[in-house]
């Protein structure tokens, strides 16, 4: 029968473990000189090699010749350990026996002595999902354990393990290995395996498992279906989506194009690309994007994506941004589970990746915040000409009026801040609500100065309503056209030549609203 790759791989001596061996020079030391513990407590993220060595201290304190503290895998306490023949050595699962009626019976059995081997081993996996009452029933053992007995605890998740048992037993912590170290297996594997295994495959694959030698086992054995595995193989087999793809997709949002961005996600999705997983590539280059720009030499970047397309994007997308871009992104992540179309999720994240309006939180509205303070250093660079040709106009206006000569072209309409309102209404008739709503003169009232265009409203009515989307973006349009660039809006409430405070106008709309018959 076929045996999984990280089954057939999981390392036989500690030697063979990679990258703990702060941990297994330790416990081969130990070996050697006959200083054991009763008990010891392994912690460790998934796929670290806690179980795994569990098992080799189990066969290397009953071995009959041992080697530098390395079970010889060769007699016949080792292979009866490793076949599951020998029951002095058991392996449990503490989330399916965590009651405290599974511990007393493991206790009652623990005080006999072993029968074949020298050492009683019991390892206990996820030790955190025992109870609290069982833990209780744990502990008098682990305090008086008899000399023949061994425990070894091992756990994802050391803070749910009571202090009480973290005392009474010798805590070693598992490191997670680097992607180099996981490529370098999957590379070993692949090699043993007759497998053809490129190296950019292979630094995808160890990307994706995340610090876990047995997920990139798994997904090397998944890839395994052609004795050639290349990247783009993987990104098939799997799912991903591409550097290419991502690189476009992220260019879309920059650029605020939604409806490419949308194309190239309608895209994906038809090659059968998996939802989450294109959320999670994309979390992971907006962090190397955010890390790039916080220093473009850090040894930090995930390698995936080319230092020169980094520097492309960076250009784009401030850090703001950024923050707010890996809000969105770890927010619908979260609610793809929740969602009825995994696709509807995904378009409307990358709706908001495009237009910061559309979100609602603090790092949203930065990102506006930086977005409007960027604009006026962008247009004060984009009009050096102009400004050269101020001192210039200003002599010819002092001169006398005969002696100055005929210009050869009338100055633009973007030199001329009078009259700039009047035209903008001029343009806004196509649409008579927007242009009935603002022509009146004696309500609305505006003035054009440095780039931006003041509005004074007479009422809070028409300050929200010239504030919203559909006026402000008619405004701006019009603005454009007129004088050749974007311009700024601020729109603020008009209370001059009133005479009247806002606190006489609040009590003459509440006595207004008193003599009011609503019976």
């Amino acid at each position: 029968m076929y045996q999984a790759l990280y089954r057939k791989y999981r390392p036989k001596s500690f030697s063979d473990v990679t990258g703990q061996e702060h941990i297994t020079d330790t416990l081969r030391r130990q070996i050697m000189t006959g200083r054991l513990s009763h008990a010891y407590l392994f912690v460790g993220t998934r796929g670290t090699g806690k179980t795994t060595c569990a098992k080799i201290l189990s066969r290397a304190v009953n071995c009959l010749s041992p080697i530098d503290g390395d079970p010889c895998n060769q007699c016949k306490s080792c292979i009866g350990i490793d076949s599951g023949s020998i029951l002095d050595v058991l392996e449990l699962d503490a989330a399916s026996n965590n009651g405290v009626d599974n511990v007393r019976a493991l206790r009652d059995e623990a005080i006999y002595t072993p029968a074949s081997v020298n050492k009683r081993v019991y390892i206990v996996d996820e030790v955190h999902m025992l109870t609290i009452q069982a833990f209780n029933a744990l502990l008098k053992i682990l305090e008086e354990p008899p000399e023949h007995l061994i425990f070894i605890l091992a756990t994802t998740d050391r803070h749910k393990v009571p202090a009480t048992i973290l005392s009474r037993c010798q805590r070693f912590s598992f490191k997670r290995p680097t992607p180099e170290i996981i490529r370098k297996r999957l590379s070993l594997v692949a090699e043993k395996e007759g497998l053809t295994l490129t190296d950019d495959a292979a630094e995808k694959l160890a990307a994706m498992a995340d610090g876990s030698f047995r997920d990139g086992l798994s997904l090397l054995d998944q890839c395994a279906t052609d004795t050639n595995i290349d990247l783009q193989r993987v990104l098939d087999t799997i799912g991903l989506a591409g550097q290419s793809d991502l690189i476009k997709l992220v260019e879309a949002a920059s650029r605020r194009d939604a409806v490419s961005a949308l194309s190239i996600l309608d895209m994906l999705y038809n090659d059968g690309r998996d939802m989450a997983s294109l959320l999670n590539e994309l979390t992971a280059l907006m962090r190397d994007l955010l890390v790039f720009k916080l220093s473009p030499e850090s040894s930090l970047l995930s390698g995936g994506f080319s230092r020169t397309e980094l520097a492309e994007l960076s250009k784009v997308m401030t850090t703001e941004r950024l923050f707010a871009n890996m809000d969105v992104l770890k927010e619908a992540f979260f609610g793809l589970s929740r969602a009825g179309s995994s696709k509807l999720s995904v378009e409307m994240c990358l709706i908001k990746l495009c237009d910061e309006r559309l979100m609602d939180d603090n790092a949203g509205i930065m990102a506006r915040i930086a977005r409007l303070e960027e604009r006026p250093v962008a247009q004060a660079t984009a009009q050096p000409v102009q400004a050269a040709q101020q001192p210039a106009v200003a002599a010819t206006a002092a001169a006398p009026a005969e002696a100055q000569p005929q210009a050869p072209h009338p100055s633009p309409a973007s030199d001329k801040p009078d009259g700039i309102w009047e035209q903008i209404l001029e343009q806004l008739k196509d649409d008579p609500s927007i242009y009935f709503s603002l022509s009146d003169s004696a309500e609305v009232s505006a003035q054009f100065q440095e780039n931006i265009l003041s509005i004074a409203a007479k009422n809070p009515f028409s300050v929200t309503q010239i504030e919203s989307s559909e006026f402000s973006d008619a405004i701006k349009a019009a603005a454009k056209n007129i004088v050749g660039r974007e311009i700024i809006i601020k729109v603020r409430m008009d209370e001059s030549g009133s005479g009247e405070s806002q606190h006489d106008k609040l009590e003459k709309l509440v006595d207004a609203f008193s003599i009011v018959n609503f019976e």
